[in-house]
C-alpha cells in the first residue's frame, strides 16, 4: 500500500537523488551513488522506496533544446460549457500535440500546453481545439521564450 505523498518524509539525500535524476533520470545507479557519497545499495534501495511510497511515479525523456526549438508552442485557454469537462479532456488527450491540461479558475476553465511543427499546423490545431464539441471559446498565446524553467 502507498502513502499519501505529501505525508512522506524526505531526508537531505533523497531530495539530492532527486534533483539528480531530474537532471538526468538514466543516471546508473553506481553515479549516483558516488556524486551522493553513498553506497549503490543504499541508493538503490532509496531509489526502491521513493518509488514504493510514490514520490517518484515514473522516468520520462526531457527532449533536447535543439528539438523542442524546432517546434512552436503556445497556451489555449479554453471554455466550456456546463458539464462538459470529462468529453473535452478526452478529446484533448487524443490529441498527440496537446502536451499538458490545466484546470484553472477564472474566465477559462482549461489551460492547454501545445506545440507543432509550424505554424500552419499550430493554426489547424487550435481551430479543431475550437471546434471540439463542448468548446465555447479559446484564446491562444504563441509562446516566443522560457525565461524560467524548472
Amino acid at each position: 500500500m502507498t502513502k499519501e505523498v505529501d505525508k512522506v518524509q524526505l531526508s537531505q539525500k533523497d531530495r539530492e537523488l532527486l534533483a539528480l535524476l531530474g537532471e538526468n533520470a538514466r543516471m546508473p545507479v553506481a553515479t549516483l551513488a558516488r556524486r551522493l557519497g553513498l553506497s549503490r545499495t543504499t541508493v538503490q534501495a532509496r531509489l526502491e522506496r521513493l518509488e514504493r511510497e510514490g514520490v517518484i511515479a515514473g522516468y520520462s525523456v526531457r527532449l533536447s533544446d535543439v528539438y523542442l526549438a524546432g517546434l512552436i508552442r503556445a497556451h489555449v485557454l479554453i471554455t466550456i460549457t456546463p458539464k462538459a469537462l470529462s468529453m473535452v479532456t478526452a478529446e484533448l488527450m487524443a490529441l498527440a500535440e496537446v502536451k499538458a491540461l490545466h484546470s484553472v479558475n477564472g474566465p477559462y476553465d482549461l489551460i492547454a500546453i501545445i506545440a507543432s511543427p509550424s505554424i500552419a499546423d499550430l493554426d489547424r490545431l487550435i481551430d479543431l481545439i475550437g471546434e471540439l464539441p463542448g468548446v465555447e471559446r479559446t484564446l491562444s498565446s504563441i509562446i516566443l521564450s522560457d525565461r524560467i524553467v524548472r
